[in-house]
């Protein structure tokens, strides 16, 4: 019965720790996205004209 409750104990104390180490990661821009917005740029002139044919019709 000792051993379920030391298993318990350490999986908290992990699951805790990989907690902790994604709020790090999320503050410090680990998750920003730097690809879209090069990409975007090369594909606003299509949008635009779709605004434009869908305006028109």
């Amino acid at each position: 019965m000792s051993v379920i409750y030391l298993l318990l104990t350490l999986s908290i104390l992990v699951a805790i720790v990989f907690f902790i180490a994604f709020i790090y990661s999320v503050k410090n821009g680990q998750y920003d996205d730097t690809y879209t917005p090069s990409v975007r740029m090369l594909f606003d002139d299509e949008l635009i004209k779709e605004n434009k044919k869908t305006t028109t019709n």
